[in-house]
């Protein structure tokens, strides 16, 4: 059994993870499956750490769930969270490696009570989409290039102004036409259908933006309003939604023709085409301008070219010609005559070396000259050059020369010869 143990072991060894990588794999497959979502739960534990991060549960009577408020999320909120407050909260599940932990990540918090205004939201944007109000069937493709944009907003809102800069920093070229309504609170959505309506029976606008900037649900609120919602699936002018910041999302999001996350993505999508036509253009332009240069520069050639020839096929240029050829013909004339003088030159110079290496005058004059040098040399090795260099010939009485000391006698006359002269000399 031991044994048996031990191979099914073997077997599973390969597939043994760490904890850190089984971990991690929790952690994608948490991430990437569950979408953010709205929570709703009563806040417990609650800790506000000094980097401005707030960390606190979320429980109700089965179950608890750690979360977490981050410093620039916190500081968006209008909520002011406390132990035992009923929140409703939008966030994403994340999973803690370091204590193999999941919590929810918030990124919007508000009170129970906006939460009923939740669920009303569900429950109207289940009713929509099951009529098909929001089928991608239904919604119509943006012009490419609209020369005349209607913005149903509040005209004193910063998401107007957002807008306005977007557009005129980029460069494009249309008009704006601000349809005034009211974005928030009481009546805002019947006002924002009146102006939908009005601007589809003017017929001069291609498309239309409505939207304002980025707040709570219940600030959202007049978007997601039933008559509203429908005013702007039923829009015959194709309908840009452009409400909020990436997390908020209304009804009219879902009925409008494209959803911008906020004013200024609007501005930018309606300008897109625009940029990359008017980039088009100036790069059609600069292509131009090089054609043009280029073909001005090759005719510029051309010109010099037929300039250059027409001279030379001239009766002045074929002078000129001549007169080049004339010059060029008497120069290497010139140049072949002296060429011929100077070998002529170099050959009588030899000739004449030659015939004085064999005239008898140069044959005496070598014969003189060998004569002395042989003379020289035989002086060079005769008795009296050896005197004159310092040395004697030493001579007995009968006039031989005595090369040893050896059988000398004391008394004995002896002869010195020198290079001047003979000395008599005795032995002692």
């Amino acid at each position: 059994m031991k044994r048996r143990d031990e191979v099914l072991f073997a077997e599973a060894d390969d597939r043994v993870e760490s904890v850190t990588d089984f971990t991690r794999r929790v952690k994608v497959l948490l991430e990437t499956q569950l979408r953010a979502g709205w929570v709703r739960g009563e806040v417990s534990n609650l800790r506000a750490q000094a980097s401005g991060h707030v960390y606190f549960s979320l429980k109700d009577a089965g179950a608890q769930l750690s979360a977490v408020l981050f410093r620039g999320d916190a500081m968006k909120q209008t909520v002011k969270l406390r132990d035992g407050l009923q929140v409703v909260v939008f966030g994403q599940v994340s999973v803690y490696e370091a204590r193999g932990q999941y919590q929810l990540i918030v990124r919007a918090v508000i009170e129970d009570g906006v939460g009923r205004l939740q669920q009303e939201f569900e429950a109207l944007k289940r009713k929509l989409a099951a009529e098909g109000l929001f089928d991608p069937e239904r919604k119509q493709p943006l012009p490419p290039m609209p020369t005349t944009v209607g913005f149903i907003t509040s005209p004193t809102g910063a998401a107007v102004q957002d807008f306005l800069r977007i557009l005129t920093r980029r460069g494009w070229r249309g008009r704006v036409v601000v349809l005034p309504a009211k974005v928030q609170g009481a009546g805002a959505a019947e006002e924002m259908v009146a102006m939908l309506q009005r601007a589809a029976a003017l017929g001069i606008f291609d498309l239309l933006v409505i939207g304002r900037g980025g707040g709570s649900l219940e600030d959202l609120w007049a978007f997601n309003e039933e008559p509203l919602v429908r005013a702007v699936a039923a829009c015959p002018v194709p309908v840009v939604s452009a409400v909020g910041h990436e997390i908020d999302f209304t009804l009219c999001d879902f009925a409008a023709d494209v959803r911008a996350e906020t004013p200024s993505a609007a501005a930018e999508l309606i300008s897109s085409h625009f940029v990359d036509a008017v980039a088009r253009v100036e790069h059609a332009a600069e292509a131009l301008r090089d054609g043009l240069l280029d073909a001005v520069e090759r005719a510029r050639a051309g010109v010099d070219h037929a300039r250059s020839r027409l001279r030379l096929l001239s009766p002045a240029g074929r002078i000129e010609q001549g007169a080049l050829r004339l010059d060029d013909c008497a120069n290497r004339l010139a140049a072949a005559l002296r060429s011929t003088l100077q070998e002529r030159r170099h050959q009588l110079a030899a000739a004449r070396s030659e015939l004085a290496r064999v005239s008898p005058e140069f044959r005496v004059q070598n014969e003189s000259q060998r004569l002395l040098e042989l003379w020289k040399r035989l002086q060079s090795v005769s008795p009296a050059a050896v005197l004159n260099r310092g040395f004697a010939i030493v001579r007995d009485e009968a006039g031989r020369p005595v090369p040893r000391r050896a059988g000398l006698a004391t008394g004995q006359r002896l002869q010195a010869e020198f290079g001047d002269g003979i000395l008599p000399v005795r032995v002692e």
